[in-house]
């Protein structure tokens, strides 16, 4: 080996001690830690009161002049709504104040009872609102509880003012939605025919004068008296009908 040679190759030797002297021995590469797994959220279904999924049809019972309640009228429509239609229901009726904010999360709302009542102004604006906006009341006197018919015409009176209870046709739409209702029959006779409330066209207030309250089965609860009408059951799947459509 010539001196050259002797010397470039001790001249890269002393380079590489150097280097090592002064980083250190070199260090294996490691492959990188995987990261953190994303993490999967399950977005619920949107609920409604009672923890319902949107998907399901919620109708109110209200509570009403402070704390009269909508009791006596049989939720049972629901449940051949439910089997006859395509409509998803809830069961039962969820209990909502008239003046409360949550009234506006339900298409229709139940209003009946008996004897004389006054609402508060909280409840009118509210309830004139809820029509206005869309939503339906359903309103049945109670047992045809004379006092309440005249409670209530009173206040539909103050509430709209320049739409007026008028008398329904059995050609109107809401009696043939999901039934082609040809009568109105009752217990004691012929009944007097629905009456409604119209806004720019759309029916908001459905009112029957001899009810529509289906006491039959309603638990503790019966019609002594009145003249309610018999085939409430297939009125009352057509006024939801109705509701959810117009």
């Amino acid at each position: 080996m010539s001196t050259t040679h002797r010397i470039g190759t001790l001249s890269v030797v002393l380079t590489i001690l150097l280097a090592t002297a002064i980083y250190g021995e070199p260090r294996p590469v490691r492959p990188s830690a995987p990261g953190p797994k994303p993490t999967i959220v399950n977005v619920p279904d949107p609920q409604q009161p009672g923890g319902e999924p949107q998907s399901i049809v919620q109708v109110a019972n209200l509570v009403y002049a402070g704390t009269k309640s909508s009791k006596c009228f049989s939720d049972h429509f629901l449940v051949k709504a439910e089997k006859e239609s395509v409509i998803s229901t809830s069961r039962r009726f969820h209990a909502v104040k008239l003046a409360s904010d949550e009234l506006f999360a339900f298409p229709l709302v139940i209003m009946t009872g008996e004897g004389d009542f006054t609402l508060p102004d909280k409840e009118r604006d509210n309830l004139r609102r809820f029509v206005e906006r869309g939503g339906m009341l359903l309103a049945s006197a109670g047992c045809s509880s004379t006092e309440w018919d005249r409670s209530f015409r009173r206040e539909m009176a103050k509430i709209f003012p320049d739409n007026k209870l008028t008398a329904l046709g059995l050609d109107h739409a809401v009696f043939h939605t999901v039934y082609d209702i040809a009568e109105l029959k009752a217990k004691h006779g012929k009944p007097k025919p629905l009456e409604g409330v119209s806004i720019n066209g759309r029916l908001g207030v459905i009112y029957s004068q001899d009810g529509l309250n289906d006491t039959e089965h309603s638990q503790g609860c019966c019609c002594c008296g009145g003249n309610e009408i018999t085939n409430c059951l297939d009125v009352n799947v057509n006024i939801l009908a109705y509701a959810l459509t117009y």
